[in-house]
């Protein structure tokens, strides 16, 4: 028996960062997002005897480890022994022998959620190995506690929804680790409208977002205006995002990212840098009308709107400032786990 799971990851078109605490709770967040035909992948294979075997194929690591009740937090592979001591803690009680193989198509610190959408793939993975009684929102929510409370990472909450749900989605964010999600029923010609004008750019640089969104939770905490004044800016794109997107008045999405862009930056220190910049600026030249980068900011992947045929411009122009253009697509599909 084999059992596989994947999970999508996402470009956060609007009000991202307004997921993060203080500010979720203080004020309620807002965000959209849409996932894309990129994934986390897991694979569990049962095992008689007392070893966990755990293999980042992409990563290129790899380790083994005596099946005990809890697994040690330490900087190796801790994502998915994170995802496997809350399963045991929570669900089967005793240690479980597995070999457990994953790969990531994007990564670490690429902004388009890839550690998130990890977990809800390794949680789906379980789930469906031991056919635990996990809805959708149950299981976003368990990644979450994984992440913030159980592993102590710095980060939002949308990633794990919109990995588990799927499509474009309307995601609000309330005081008490409370989450909505609202699907859209966005029109086919609209979606296929945004997937040939929206450029996805890999800077072949990453980031540490954690250090970012640190950054932004303490501007919230020490109430400062501008940081929380910008967050309140992205918010209301968000609206503007949802407003423009159903009502199929596409060419608006450029001009809503740039908005966003310009207010994002000022969420907190190091978001933006001048090699962004001059991305930025390139892309616009060319014909974008907006863009922004993806996840908390300092590096890994931006996208930009680019209207009509200007999208072959503006490529050139991105391919002379080095990265690379990468091929995508939308997928209204969230997390699939199957068994073989």
């Amino acid at each position: 028996m084999i059992i596989r799971s994947k999970a999508p990851l996402r470009l956060g078109l609007a009000g991202g960062g307004t997921d993060v605490s203080p500010y979720a709770d203080i004020y309620g967040g807002a965000i959209l997002n849409i996932t894309i035909g990129m994934y986390a992948y897991a694979t569990i294979k049962p095992l008689t005897g007392k070893k966990i075997h755990i293999k980042a194929m992409d990563r290129g690591e790899g380790i083994t480890l005596d099946a005990k009740k809890k697994l040690p937090i330490n900087g190796q592979l801790d994502l998915a022994k994170g995802v496997y001591n809350r399963i045991v803690n929570d669900f089967v009680k005793k240690p479980l022998a597995f070999e457990l193989t994953t790969y990531v198509d994007a990564p670490p610190g690429s902004g388009l959620g890839s550690s998130s959408t990890l977990v809800v793939a390794i949680l789906g993975a379980f789930v469906e190995w031991l056919k635990l009684p996990l809805g959708e929102y149950d299981i976003a929510h368990l990644a979450y506690k994984i992440e913030r409370e159980d592993l102590n990472m710095q980060g939002g909450r949308q990633d794990q929804y919109a990995a588990t749900f799927g499509g474009v989605n309307y995601m609000e964010f309330y005081k008490n680790e409370k989450v909505i999600v609202n699907p859209l029923r966005v029109h086919d010609i609209w979606i296929h409208e945004l997937e040939n004008n929206l450029i996805l750019f890999y800077t072949e640089t990453s980031r540490l977002s954690s250090e970012i969104i640190k950054k932004q939770s303490e501007n919230v905490t020490r109430k400062n205006k501008k940081s929380i004044d910008a967050m309140h800016s992205l918010k209301e794109q968000s609206v503007r995002m949802k407003e423009a997107l159903l009502k199929g008045e596409v060419d608006r999405i450029g001009e809503i990212l740039h908005y966003g862009w310009q207010h994002k930056k000022a969420m907190a220190e190091g978001i933006s840098n001048p090699h962004i910049e001059s991305i930025y600026e390139a892309a616009m030249k060319a014909g974008a009308t907006g863009g922004k980068i993806s996840g908390a900011g300092g590096g890994g992947f931006m996208f930009f709107y680019a209207p009509y045929n200007s999208k072959f411009k503006v490529i050139e122009a991105l391919n002379k400032v080095g990265g690379r253009v990468m091929r995508y697509n939308f997928t209204p599909h969230g997390l699939i786990s199957w068994t073989i």
